[in-house]
């Protein structure tokens, strides 16, 4: 394989897109956002999307590219951005992903794994239950049915335990298989015409807070209370359920004061960043950079993987 796929991952606030941005002009090639909350048209400041100046640098692709009203998976995704890659690699063997979401990540550089085909009825009958018993009946059901991957997302994503959608699916896979839903992770073998090249980009955790809560000042000096009063009548879709504006929400339904909002943010942030962390440190044959390396040495570093 002669194509090279530079992966750059990290925590939030990191500096990623900056680093991209000049691998892209060194290298002469394009960049794809694996970063699910800069697909929205919609939301600009609260998800960080690299400004005009960032976007003039160099091309950019998957960034603003739908709206919060239409359905896209990480699998749409997936599938998208084979497409474009297979599209820049006749122009460039050198291609550059960049991105904080772990999830949208692996599905480019290693796909899916495969689950069995479910009955209607499995489905049907623990919708039923959810819809008496809420959460907790799916967080149980997980927790007897596969201990293993509860205490995954327990330690790792435990946001994921409070998502209906996601727990309904691993509960039915138990359920409709009689196997654990973990059982299935990591059997299929993805082909890929890319060798990967991973940079990861790291700070001290006090370094890294600081980074956060200063960004979040700059989103407010931007205007992201105005940006998120234009999206109160979407409040309830899935894509603006995240850091940044459910706490806003809230604070324009006179739930919070606006400071209170705000530190919320910065600490949920945070904890974003924590979850990010520990999920990119599993990836194999990544090479971790402090984030104030100098990118010649960064660029040193991908030309001997070439």
């Amino acid at each position: 394989m002669n194509n090279y796929l530079i992966t750059i991952i990290g925590p939030t606030a990191i500096g990623k897109t900056a680093l991209s941005i000049q691998l892209a002009r060194y290298f002469n090639c394009e960049i794809l956002s694996c970063d699910s909350r800069q697909f929205f048209k919609e939301m600009r400041i609260g998800t960080a999307v690299p400004n005009t100046e960032e976007l003039a640098a160099a091309s950019h692709h998957f960034i603003q590219n739908i709206s919060i009203q239409e359905a896209y998976s990480v699998g749409d995704f997936e599938e998208e951005a084979l497409v474009k890659l297979d599209t820049l690699f006749q122009k460039n063997p050198i291609q550059i992903i960049v991105g904080g979401s772990g999830l949208y990540v692996d599905a480019v550089l290693k796909g899916f794994d495969t689950f069995p085909d479910i009955e209607v009825s499995v489905r049907d009958q623990i919708n039923a239950k959810y819809e008496k018993e809420g959460i907790s009946y799916l967080q149980e059901q997980l927790q007897t049915l596969d201990p293993t991957y509860y205490h995954t997302l327990l330690t790792e994503n435990p946001q994921t335990l409070q998502n209906p959608q996601r727990m309904k699916r691993f509960v039915e896979v138990c359920l409709g298989s009689g196997q654990p839903y973990s059982s299935f992770i990591g059997k299929r073998k993805n082909k890929r015409n890319f060798t990967p090249i991973i940079i990861g980009l790291e700070a001290d955790r006090a370094v890294m807070y600081e980074r956060i809560n200063k960004r979040v000042d700059l989103m407010l000096e931007e205007g992201l209370l105005d940006e998120v009063k234009e999206l109160i009548p979407y409040k309830n879709l899935n894509a603006l359920q995240t850091v940044g504006y459910r706490e806003l929400f809230d604070y324009f339904d006179k739930k919070t004061t606006l400071e209170f909002a705000i530190e919320e943010i910065k600490k949920n942030t945070r904890r974003f960043a924590k979850r990010q962390i520990t999920w990119f440190k599993r990836t194999e044959n990544a090479k971790w950079f402090p984030y104030q390396t100098n990118v010649q040495e960064i660029i040193n570093y991908i030309k001997l993987q070439l």
